[in-house]
């Protein structure tokens, strides 16, 4: 009892001090033994790393291709720390002129990183100017317009390039060419994502069981981005809804009320291939019409639901459109035609 029984206690969250500002910063790994999954790209890149710390000299310049949310941006930074080096962030979009290029590289100490997020979107002129500096770390700044422009060569400190690109297929031939190592992404396993939950949970200091993490990885669509997002989610649940403590019941009930099932599709997801079988019959049918018909843009349809649901086994491209296969058919719960021919 208080003194004052007007006053209601005060309760303490467990998670007090943790500052939802800085959430993704500080559940980065600092170090490459600290990343979890991607055991070839991380083998092949510590390799690329321990040779040019040895050599003494910048490595070869680096490009990550994959899906959003598989940790490209994290390996950037651990790339700059292993180095012992600055980094510079920025993205493609940011990118439109060779002279926002030029005022970039030109401020760069010699071993420094410079990482380009989404580097499949840099404006060509600038692309043009970025492959003179990968090669001869130097760029031409051009003065003036017309006959009386002249072009001042401008050394550029020694550097390394991180690019990261979701869509590798839209780079250009010559920019590819000129990075030393690709690697590849992949979507996580799910005991890989237990794994980043389990870390997750403990940096946040949510109190957490083992079963919880496995219904959550369960649904996160291999992609770690996702897990630590649901993984927050569900500990708002847990300390609002219930005893604070994340347990797989408590797990289950969290994503069932952020609409997430148990494959981890989403409310689009299920929109759209809802759609798909019950407006289309199955399709075939374009992403345009199909994205009409569930209200939003074609290219949140193309770029955000389609993915997943090929990945899945639910959805199909084909050259006529698209078309649900037979998962989709039965994660929908209508039956399938028994004249599958007559879908296409």
């Amino acid at each position: 009892m208080t003194d004052h029984p007007d006053e209601l206690p005060q309760l303490v969250s467990p998670y007090a001090d943790i500052d939802e500002r800085d959430v993704e910063t500080s559940l980065r790994p600092a170090v490459l033994q600290e990343f979890i999954g991607q055991v070839r790209v991380r083998e092949q890149l510590g390799v690329v790393l321990d040779s040019a710390k040895a050599r003494n000299q910048p490595p070869d310049h680096i490009l990550l291709s994959g899906p959003p949310g598989l940790g490209k941006t994290s390996l950037a930074m651990i790339i700059a720390a292993e180095l012992g080096a600055a980094i510079r962030v920025t993205s493609g979009p940011a990118i439109q002129r060779a002279g926002d290029l030029a005022a970039m590289l030109s401020t760069l100490e010699p071993g420094d990183v410079l990482f380009i997020d989404e580097i499949h979107r840099i404006a060509r002129p600038a692309e043009e100017m970025l492959y003179i500096a990968m090669e001869d770390f130097r760029v031409d700044v051009v003065v003036g317009k017309g006959p009386g422009a002249t072009a001042i060569p401008l050394d550029v400190a020694p550097f390394t390039l991180v690019g990261a690109t979701t869509r590798s297929g839209l780079l250009t031939g010559p920019l590819r060419d000129r990075f030393g190592f690709v690697g590849h992404m992949d979507f996580y396993e799910d005991d890989e994502l237990e794994r980043v939950i389990t870390r997750s949970a403990d940096l946040l200091q949510i109190p957490m069981e083992s079963a919880g993490a496995a219904e959550i990885a369960r649904r996160s669509r291999g992609t770690p981005r996702i897990a630590n997002r649901l993984l927050r989610r569900a500990r708002d649940f847990a300390q609002v809804r219930a005893d604070g403590h994340l347990t797989r019941e408590v797990a289950r009930a969290a994503l069932d009320v952020y609409d997430v099932d148990e494959i981890g599709l989403d409310r689009l997801d299920r929109m759209v291939i809802e759609a798909l079988v019950r407006q289309f019959n199955g399709g075939p049918v374009g992403v345009s019409t199909l994205a009409l018909a569930v209200g939003e843009e074609m290219q949140t349809v193309e770029e955000v639901a389609e993915p997943f649901l090929v990945r899945a086994g639910l959805l199909a491209r084909t050259p006529r459109g698209r078309i649900a296969t037979r998962s989709g058919w039965e994660h929908v719960g209508v039956a399938m035609p028994n004249d599958e021919s007559a879908l296409f």
